[in-house]
């Protein structure tokens, strides 16, 4: 998993509520096991005319916001059915920070495990950080995990509480087969007394 520790890019403003884990990931798109290669289903049907043909109007297809890496988005993000596929997809198109007022609870943790970073801030804080991303590609947010901070581009500075466990293990790239991983010295010589004690 990528460290998080500082990120300054675009941030694609989606003041809908309720954004579910389906609209993220549609249900046809979960056949697969990799997490590779589900970004281009990012969002699939608010991108996508039935044709194929981009809906010119949805964030994500205009020119200013196609290489977003932060979603400013509106109350309860990632709602609906438990997917992993849906921190898949937003990471495989290059979002690693999404900022809302709350996020359902299974996505919520399963970001963390992603190497994505969900941020909870207070609803004048979103409508800022929102107003700020409506200005486009020009106007980068900063987020800074280690100061735990969300700075707009015209210097807004806001605060946001994170769990110390979860920000460790974003902060150096932990997911949890790399927090096993950590204890290895541990594990080899477990291993080694049990091939010894039972042969």
């Amino acid at each position: 998993m990528d460290k998080f520790t500082t990120l300054t890019g675009i941030a694609a403003p989606m003041p809908l509520v309720n954004i579910d884990t389906d609209m993220i990931i549609p249900k046809q798109f979960l056949k697969t096991i990799h997490r590779s290669g589900l970004g281009k289903n990012l969002f699939d049907e608010m991108r996508y005319n039935p044709d194929g043909s981009e809906i010119a109007d949805f964030v994500l297809n205009q020119p200013a916001y196609r290489d977003s890496q932060i979603i400013v988005a509106g109350d309860n993000f990632g709602c609906g059915s438990s997917r992993e596929h849906a921190p898949w997809a937003l990471l495989d198109f290059g979002i690693r920070a999404v900022i809302s007022t709350s996020f359902a609870d299974i996505f919520y943790n399963n970001c963390f495990k992603n190497g994505i970073l969900p941020i909870i801030l207070p609803q004048d804080a979103v409508d800022a950080l929102m107003e700020d991303a409506r200005k486009g590609a020009n106007a980068r947010i900063t987020v800074d995990l280690e100061n735990q901070t969300v700075t707009s581009s015209d210097g807004q500075s806001f605060a946001f509480e994170i769990d110390p466990f979860r920000k460790h293990c974003l902060l150096n790239g932990l997911d949890d087969i790399g927090l096993t991983m950590e204890k290895s010295a541990k594990i080899d010589g477990f291993e080694g007394q049990m091939a010894q004690s039972r042969p």
